[in-house]
């Protein structure tokens, strides 16, 4: 299940970047189930990480390879995780470098490798390295769509978006993937994202756009509150367009980080209406508070009760659930009296109960909708946040009861 057409629109080439995609039959002969991304020599690549401590093998490798050499190469498997895997783990990471490094004539420390699947198993390394010829065969600058199905997991559908930037008669194009579905809640979202455009970026700036992207983004989503050991999203800029942008180009500096802002929150927004089981796409949105911190607190509380989503799956407008999921939320000193909440349009309670003008009805005509919006309003200050959720559905526990079936 899925909400939403799921369509991404043409996909743009990105001047400096090839995709290659092949098969190693990690956990289903013939899948396609390896991605390796070639970068122009001058690129740029900066990245956010998952924080979970029990974090990937390549996660460790990736960070670690990022910080010491220009990336040439980013080598991505699907089927395995390569997670608590301990010392072999690390091993196995660094020698699927050292293979691509060998084929393509560059250092081992030029190469990201990332992976996502089932935690816990040895990495079938030698399935890997026999695709490695085949995926770099396969190199093109048009295999944006055949990577974003090559990345999946769970996911029912590829995720994608596409961009371009006029600016003084140069172009700027960025593209981008996404994979994700269940254990989503990214805190840098188990979730992969690569975005790539060809304007010349230093990678310290890089890094502080990337982070503004994610944290707009894949850091407001949740489908069960469960952060991946695997999560990473990287920004590459290739520099083929020729056109510079720094701090002291400050109008194509900030272009383009709406562009990018925009393309980071629809690739996001497509893992939710992705979301394993997920027959609804929700927007929790939380206003008047006294913080950031505390409207995401309220926001992820309600976005993640059970009992919030399983009403949401029913259609039940069960408005006490929500109320309830404020309450826990941990905000001090919260005057009750002085919330305010929405489902859509519909003012469903205030003044510490359900409002006076709130029927039935009209809260059950809101959620039978695929698109649901859950507003709040703490009524103690100026902060907001917003946060994107799925329901629980029977497919989301089917789904991850026969994972490793």
């Amino acid at each position: 299940m899925a909400v939403g057409s799921g369509k991404f629109g043409h996909l743009h080439t990105v001047p400096g970047v090839r995709l290659g995609i092949a098969s190693a039959g990690i956990k289903k002969v013939g899948r396609k189930d390896i991605v390796v991304f070639e970068l122009a020599p001058g690129s740029s690549v900066a990245g956010v990480f998952t924080q979970n401590a029990f974090c990937a093998a390549p996660v460790t490798v990736a960070k670690s390879h990022i910080a010491g050499a220009e990336s040439r190469y980013l080598l991505v498997n699907t089927g395995n995780a390569n997670a608590g895997t301990g010392e072999q783990g690390m091993r196995d990471a660094k020698r699927c470098c050292e293979a691509l490094a060998e084929l393509t004539s560059v250092s081992p420390e030029q190469v990201l490798p990332f992976s996502t699947g089932v935690i816990g198993e040895s990495l079938p390394v030698d399935k890997i390295l026999t695709a490695l010829p085949d995926a770099l065969s396969d190199l093109s600058e048009d295999n944006w769509a055949a990577a974003a199905s090559g990345i999946m997991t769970t996911d029912t559908r590829p995720k994608a978006c596409s961009r371009q930037l006029e600016w003084q008669g140069s172009t700027i194009t960025i593209t981008g993937i996404s994979k994700g579905a269940g254990m989503i809640k990214p805190n840098m979202a188990t979730m992969l994202g690569y975005v790539a455009c060809d304007a010349r970026i230093e990678p310290g700036l890089l890094q502080s756009m990337v982070t503004r992207c994610a944290n707009g983004s894949f850091n407001r989503i949740t489908v069960d509150g469960d952060t991946s050991t695997n999560d990473a999203c990287m920004l590459i800029a290739s520099g083929e367009s020729g056109l510079t942008v720094t701090e002291q180009t400050p109008e194509l500096l900030a272009a383009l980080q709406t562009l990018l802002d925009e393309v980071f929150l629809e690739l996001a927004h497509a893992i939710v209406r992705d979301g394993e089981g997920a027959t609804k796409f929700v927007e929790v949105a939380v206003s008047g508070a006294r913080t950031p911190d505390e409207a995401l607190k309220v926001a992820y509380t309600v976005a993640e009760s059970p009992l919030v989503k399983t009403a949401l799956f029913a259609s039940d407008p069960n408005w006490g659930r929500i109320l309830a999921a404020i309450g826990r939320a941990g905000i001090e000193r919260l005057t009750v009296e002085d919330v305010r909440v929405h489902l859509d349009e519909v003012l469903i309670a205030e003044r510490g109960g359900r409002a006076a003008s709130y029927t039935e009805e009209a809260g059950a005509a809101v959620m039978k909708k695929d698109e649901i919006a859950i507003r709040i309003d703490l009524g103690r200050g100026d902060a907001r946040e917003t946060v994107w959720t799925t329901d629980f559905s029977y497919d989301y526990v089917k789904i991850n009861a026969e994972y490793r079936s």
